[in-house]
């Protein structure tokens, strides 16, 4: 068998025993369309764009692929790539402390446009709320973030702001939640304001290169999705459906210690049964409370179907 051969044969092996978890269109992209990686890494990046991942993310599990290989001296290992050390993650320079840690498991976790909602929220037993206020003014900004925390004030909910990080220190907040264009925006000095003011930290990601990108900065949890199509936001990547969230949530939990981890896009109750075996802590939704015909019982079923499972309180 000559060495372009046997990478065909795994490429296609690899493909093979993955197939019928992932998906994917599982067509072996050509060697010709392969980007310019050492052969076993070029290899393990075709099975993966066969199996509906996308480049950087394909990229990111040939690194994985190639790193266990030299690991272990086992090239030809079809099993998923699932330790932490693989994928880099971990690997934390001494003199960068960890953000303030918030409890593995968040529970129900609901994001609501505005203040008033949040004070709506607030007296419902819901365990994690964000505020997701979205406006070009500092003021107004301002306005939501301060009725916000004085909502959740004297209450046991944990309350993340999302974006607006600068306000949100200087008005006091629990904790924040970014996407991966902020955190990348955010620069070494502000990350570094942030972990110095013991704010938690939450980041959102949709895939492993981003989840590895989000290791980076230690955040105090770890938001995966979505997981189902939504129709709040335009995605960059399609729903991640439950192969992947679990394929993500088994390689987090093993890290230690382990991130807690929210589970996030298009949930809602009937979803629930699904998502909850994943090993996720926490299982974030919008319309699904906030567009119910009664949110006060449709968060309270939530809860209620969450008992006993990882992302209960």
């Amino acid at each position: 068998m000559t060495h372009d051969s046997h990478h065909e044969n795994l490429a296609q092996a690899i493909l093979s025993a993955h197939q019928a978890r992932f998906g994917g269109p599982g067509i072996l992209p050509t060697v010709s369309e392969s980007p310019d990686l050492p052969a076993f890494q070029q290899t393990a990046w075709r099975a993966c764009r066969a199996l509906g991942f996308i480049d950087i993310d394909a990229h990111c599990l040939a690194q994985a692929w190639q790193a266990r290989a030299e690991r272990t001296g086992r090239s030809d290992d079809l099993s998923w790539p699932d330790q932490p050390q693989d994928f880099g993650l971990g690997s934390h320079p001494a003199d960068q402390p960890a953000f303030a840690s918030c409890p593995r498991a968040l529970g129900l976790y609901v994001v609501a446009p505005d203040a008033n909602w949040i004070k709506r929220l607030a007296t419902m037993g819901i365990p994690t709320l964000q505020l997701r206020f979205k406006s070009p003014d500092p003021e107004a900004v301002r306005t939501e973030i301060r009725a916000a925390l004085a909502a959740v004030r004297g209450t046991h909910v944990r309350l993340f702001i999302n974006d607006h990080w600068q306000i949100a220190l200087e008005e006091g907040a629990w904790g924040i939640h970014l996407g991966q264009e902020d955190l990348a925006a955010l620069g070494d000095a502000n990350l570094a304001t942030l972990r110095h003011a013991g704010v938690r930290l939450g980041v959102s990601t949709h895939g492993y290169a981003e989840m590895v990108l989000a290791d980076r900065v230690r955040p105090s949890y770890i938001a995966m999705g979505a997981v189902y199509p939504t129709t709040l936001k335009a995605m960059a990547t399609v729903p991640q459906g439950i192969a992947r969230l679990m394929a993500y949530a088994d390689l987090l939990n093993r890290q230690q210690p382990p991130y807690p981890l929210v589970a996030i896009g298009g949930i809602d109750r009937e979803r629930l049964s699904e998502v909850l075996p994943s090993g996720v802590g926490s299982v974030a939704v919008v319309r699904a409370v906030l567009a119910a015909p009664d949110p006060r019982a449709e968060a309270q079923a939530f809860m209620q179907a969450m008992k006993g499972s990882a992302a209960e309180v």
